[in-house]
């Protein structure tokens, strides 16, 4: 991880940034059911899971958004911070042993009612590796202007 310095007007609309795979253990759907109290059956009962459409335990929603927002972490920019996420949707389930990488677009760029702000939203997308989609969100960050009038 690395410090650097990108103001709105550094953003690129359509540019993108890609990370690698992690694969998806156990001990994650463990540890997410721990930090969050949510221990439903479809995600910590191998053998209730069979009687079900997916046979399978499927990952929390939550834990494959933290992972792969965690995954996209890999730069401090002193220049902008996030406001949020919106459009949250989860698309197809995560199993264990499934392995996500993530694609963040610029998409749009728009301004603030601060003047020395601006809007940038980057839309997430995070696959499996058989790239198929199995979340997206986009990411509200703010990011301060180089130059503005005030």
């Amino acid at each position: 991880m690395h410090i650097v310095s990108r103001f709105y007007e550094d953003y690129e609309l359509g540019s993108k940034r890609e990370t690698l795979g992690r694969t998806i253990t156990e001990t994650d759907f463990v540890v997410h059911a721990g930090h969050t109290g949510d221990y439903f059956p479809h995600h910590m009962d191998a053998e209730w899971c069979k009687t079900q459409p997916f046979k399978q335990r499927i990952a929390h929603g939550t834990l494959t958004f933290s992972v792969g927002i965690g995954m996209t972490a890999t730069e401090i920019n002193p220049e902008a911070f996030s406001k949020g996420y919106d459009r949250l949707r989860f698309i197809k389930p995560v199993y264990i042993g499934d392995t996500i990488r993530v694609v963040v677009t610029v998409s749009e760029k728009k301004a603030s009612k601060r003047p020395e702000l601006g809007h940038v939203n980057e839309h997430v997308e995070i696959f499996n590796q058989r790239d198929e989609l199995v979340l997206v969100c986009d990411h509200i960050l703010l990011a301060k202007k180089k130059e503005f009038e005030t």
